[in-house]
């Protein structure tokens, strides 16, 4: 009996007790006393997202460099919003392969891409390649990145 009153009384507890936090209060600040004027709000430096991309076709292919700015979208990267897009969506876009996971040995190509700047105030320096299944699973997921691979000549 003694455990049935404690697993009701405390969420009823806990509920009443955030309730109450959760008064009628009301705001002491007015909007004059705020400065007057219009404000103006000034870029901080570079973009928070600079990214510099180079991608080959192979290893002894010439490299194909774009930089990438995202928030805002920027740089002369041929498909800026697709590249923010496919970042922002990935859940860490540019963390490594670990090396002891266990890849299949699907070749996707001999592309290769570096990736260098800043992303979400993180310094970046990677490198992607389409050698296994991992390293190709990592490229696919932030594909637009590298836009329109070089072709092998």
């Amino acid at each position: 009996m003694r455990y049935r009153t404690l697993l009701f009384t405390t969420p009823g507890l806990a509920m009443i007790f955030s309730l109450a936090a959760c008064g009628d209060e009301q705001s002491t600040s007015h909007f004059a006393d705020g400065p007057s004027g219009p404000a103006t709000v000034q870029p901080s430096g570079p973009p928070a997202d600079a990214l510099t991309i180079q991608v080959k076709a192979s290893a002894q292919a010439p490299a194909k460099t774009w930089t990438l700015n995202c928030a805002p979208t920027g740089g002369d990267h041929p498909k800026a919003a697709d590249a923010c897009a496919a970042l922002a969506k990935t859940k860490e876009p540019f963390k490594p392969v670990p090396k002891d996971q266990i890849c299949t040995e699907i070749y996707g190509g001999p592309e290769i891409a570096t990736v260098k700047g800043t992303w979400e105030g993180k310094r970046i320096d990677t490198r992607f390649t389409r050698q296994n299944g991992c390293q190709l699973h990592r490229w696919s997921a932030v594909g637009a990145l590298f836009g329109d691979v070089p072709k092998v000549r």
